[in-house]
């Protein structure tokens, strides 16, 4: 079920024996009427800013506690809440919950506190690790399969956009001046590089997707939404878990963690995963399937807790990728408005070329040029959590890298057009965010920040792009002989050197007065400076050697130097505020409008010419500026339900766009500024659980998304060899289906295998979106057809010792394009990033834990 049973930052405390609880420590079981163990019941302690699971055993251990007389509740899926009070410490509590087939609560931190979902004045949508696992969505590009308003488009992790309802990165090629609009954190750390989305998921125990700009509650500012995911945390009570997969393709997966004690105040977890999986494409050139996948992550961490008030956690982690993949198959051919010479039909004719299939789901292609994407991510952080003035002080330090080595066949043929196109970089990150959440009083709290963002990022040590031996053909744009002079563009090419460092800082906060028992108001603000300094230098080599000036015009409209050096800076204000109104405990509804801003861009990309003059002007990308308004209501209309509904409108201006030209001085695109642009739509989700042992849930967006003006866009690929910019104003953004949905269930029933009692399962979701345009300007033919996915799973999971299930994906093999791009050159022909097709295949996992009985 999408909504996790399983909350974040599980703080269960069980210690090795020997151990003994503090005098202020509250202990117990939970059970049901039988006497049976309810796992993953959750016990609030109310004003102590303090919650856990019972684990396995119904067991469950809040450490620290004051205030006696004390508020405890504790809920569970299926059974009836309880609430007390506590006069004074115990350790034998045993809280008999009966069942009621009403949902359990769901705690999101998205505000920076803990808070029942359906209390939160936001839209958010929350996925657990458990289905996570279960359903193989093992990185972000399976997960939007399972949250509708989350769009993902990648031809390799750099080249990656990264949306929420539309909104957050360019569409198409990655130009690193520009910040993405949806914030992706881990633990609290923010993730600057689009290639995360790339990463298997490391023992994950929450994902909450946020919609909307989230500028004054995250230390990145978010015009679009956040990612907020949430890893398992190191525990006092030693386990160990460790799960394997098999399917068809070669497919192996091998997860694990192992936590524990290492001293009574320090306890350690370490994570690891491992995916392997054959090409799912056919290169004829060189025999082999490439696509492949080749995948390894470790993730540790040390949780330190040297007193009742103060706790520290220590992560790191390491990702390493070596697929030989990312290829893509030619989708289409489109006429240009180009000479008939000019035409790709034409080209790859005189070439005496002919393509290795017409159908791109054939999966072959005949790739010369050998696909490489080396991608490395990793980092370490440090996470301070002190109770203080009735609030929690957090302090988040971090440092993360990313290597990027690839490799890519840009004319997608078996053709040496593009013999070479690499653009090897290293980014380095640093950043700090301090703030304070707490109770100023009864009706009161507040939350403040600020944080700090260094960026450094430079090719290693130069991007090159290469033009083959046939180049000529594709670039020829008159009759004359000369372009036929032997060796004139083989090996001639382009190196460039390009650095960027960027700084971003900002202070934000948020008060949350609650007028009374039905009304809120939230009031946000927020501070932003940015600057960013950017150095380019493009040098040409290679090719023919000659002192022709004819022939060395030919070579210089093809590929050209340049140098430029810039600097933008930016500081800008901006605020929300929220009206939450609460007639009744099933009934939360709520009004925003808040202001946002995207930081200033800069171009690190080639930049226009004119007249021979390099258009510095260009260089600056003005700050997106983003009103929005959202209005919802969060029900539950009975106790087995809930049922939400948001609207939404967001009006952009001076919206970050990728324009990609047919000029190849700029070699590729550069950024620039469309006038406005607007987003609005509505979304609903809900849940049902019939009773304990059948669930569903569901969810359904309908966005509208549109350039209102945009005079200077880019022409669509049939357009290319007639005006070279177009009016696209009423336009629809790429990327963006006007109904997308999610929708998926579960029955499970109570049984024993081997002697492990546990539950037998069955369990299915569909994703399905409507047609959508992959094209920056609106496009006659590139465009993607509606498409649904079925994904369904079965087996018998149990709480402890061995679990398995069976699992496929794509049951009903459709075919399908995640994303169709034009060729290099833009000589008519376009790429496709398919689908993948049908797969399935056999989950295993083994959960050990310890006896102790404490």
């Amino acid at each position: 079920m999408i909504y996790s049973y399983r909350l974040v930052a599980v703080m269960v405390f069980f210690m090795w024996s020997g151990f003994t609880y503090g005098q202020q420590d509250v202990a117990g079981n939970v059970v049901d009427s039988n006497g049976l163990a309810l796992e993953g019941a959750t016990i609030i302690a109310r004003k102590q800013n303090q919650f856990v699971l019972s684990d396995k055993e119904g067991k469950f251990v809040m450490k620290s506690l004051d205030g006696f007389p004390l508020k405890l509740e504790v809920s569970y899926v299926g059974f009836q809440p309880q609430s007390f009070f506590l006069d004074a410490p115990s350790l034998d509590l045993k809280i008999i919950l009966e069942e009621d087939n009403m949902l359990g609560e769901v705690i999101v931190t998205s505000r920076r506190r803990q808070e029942e979902i359906q209390q939160v004045p936001i839209p958010v949508s929350v996925v657990s690790g458990d289905l996570l696992e279960e359903t193989q969505a093992f990185n972000v590009n399976r997960l939007k399969e399972l949250v509708p308003t989350v769009q993902l488009y990648s031809s390799n992790p750099r080249n990656t956009t990264l949306n929420i309802r539309g909104l957050g990165s360019t569409f198409g090629l990655t130009n690193d001046g520009i910040d993405p609009g949806v914030g992706f954190y881990v633990d609290g750390v923010y993730y600057a590089r689009p290639a995360v989305t790339a990463l298997d998921f490391i023992d994950v125990d929450q994902i909450e997707v946020l919609r909307g700009p989230q500028g004054t509650l995250f230390g990145k500012n978010t015009t679009a939404g956040a990612f907020n995911i949430t890893t398992r945390r190191p525990r006092f009570q030693p386990d160990a878990t460790v799960e394997s997969s098999f399917g068809n393709f070669g497919f192996v997966q091998t997860r694990g963690s192992v936590t524990g004690p290492i001293s009574q105040k320090l306890a350690a977890r370490l994570s690891f995963s491992g995916t392997k999986r054959d090409g799912l494409l056919y290169n004829v050139t060189t025999q082999k399937h490439t696509n492949d996948l080749n995948n390894l992550g470790l993730r540790g961490q040390l949780l330190y807790v040297p007193s009742e008030k103060v706790e520290v956690l220590v992560a790191g982690d390491f990702t390493r990728q070596r697929p030989d993949g990312y290829a893509q198959v030619i989708a289409g051919v489109v006429e240009t408005r180009r000479a008939p010479f000019r035409q790709f039909s034409q080209i790859i004719s005189d070439l005496n070329y002919s393509l290795p299939s017409t159908n791109p789901f054939d999966r072959i292609i005949d790739h010369d040029t050998p696909w490489r994407s080396g991608n490395d991510l990793g980092g370490v952080s440090v996470n301070v959590e002190a109770d203080i003035l009735g609030g929690t002080l957090t302090s988040t330090s971090a440092w993360r890298y990313w290597n990027w080595d690839p490799s890519n066949d840009r004319d997608f043929t078996g053709l040496q057009a593009l013999s070479l196109s690499q653009a090897p970089s290293r980014h380095d990150q640093w950043s700090q965010e301090v703030r304070y959440a707490g109770e100023i009083s009864n009706h009161l709290s507040v939350l403040v920040g600020g944080f700090g963002l260094w960026q450094d990022l430079s090719s290693t040590p130069f991007h090159t792009e290469e033009s083959g031996i046939h180049q000529w053909r594709f670039v020829q744009n008159n009759q004359s002989p000369l372009w036929q002079t032997p060796g004139l563009l083989e090996g001639y090419g382009i190196r460039t050197t390009n650095s960027m460092v960027s700084f971003s800082g900002a202070i934000f906060g948020q008060l949350d007065w609650k007028i009374n028992d039905q009304f809120n108001l939230l009031q946000g603000f927020r501070w932003n400076y940015d600057e960013k300094q950017v150095y380019f230098n493009r040098k040409t080599y290679g090719g023919l050697q000659t002192s022709d000036p004819d022939l060395l015009a030919l070579q210089s409209s093809v590929y050209n130097d340049q140098e430029f050096e810039a600097f933008v800076d930016e500081s800008n204000f901006s605020g929300q505020i929220t009206l939450a109104y609460r007639p009744s405990r099933k009934i939360n509804s709520f009004a925003t409008f808040s202001s946002s801003f995207k930081p200033v861009g800069i171009n690190l990309g080639g930049l226009p010419r004119e007249n021979g003059r390099t258009m510095l002007e260009l260089a600056r990308i003005e700050p997106e500026f983003v009103l929005h308004y959202e209005a919802g209501v969060k029900t539950n209309p009975t106790n087995r339900s809930t049922l939400n509904m948001v609207i939404h409108n967001s009006d952009i201006t001076n919206f970050q766009a990728l324009v990609q030209t047919p000029d190849l001085s700029v070699n590729r695109g550069y950024l620039a500024n469309a006038e406005q642009v607007r987003v609005r739509g509505m979304e609903l989700d809900w849940t049902y659980r019939n009773n304990k042992n059948f669930n569903t849930f569901g969810s359904i967006a309908l966005t509208d998304a549109k350039y209102i003006k945009f005079t200077n866009a880019p022409v669509p690929l049939e357009e290319v060899g007639g005006e070279s910019f177009k009016d696209i104003s009423g336009g629809r953004l790429p990327g963006v289906s006007k109904w997308a949905g999610s929708f998926g269930g579960e029955w499970s029933t109570d049984a024993k295998l081997f002697g492990i009692e546990g539950k037998f399962f069955v369990g299915s979701e569909l994703f399905f979106r409507s047609e959508f345009s992959s094209s920056p300007s609106p496009s006659q033919y590139l465009n993607i057809d509606a498409y649904a996915l079925l994904n369904a799973r079965t087996g018998f999971r149990a709480p402890k010792g061995f679990s398995f299930f069976l699992w496929s994906r794509n049951l009903t093999d459709t075919d399908y394009f995640e994303l169709l791009l034009p060729g290099a050159g833009n000589a008519g022909h376009y790429a496709g990033v398919l689908g993948d097709p049908r797969t399935f295949g056999i989950t295993m996992k083994f959960v050990l834990e310890s006896n102790n009985k404490n």
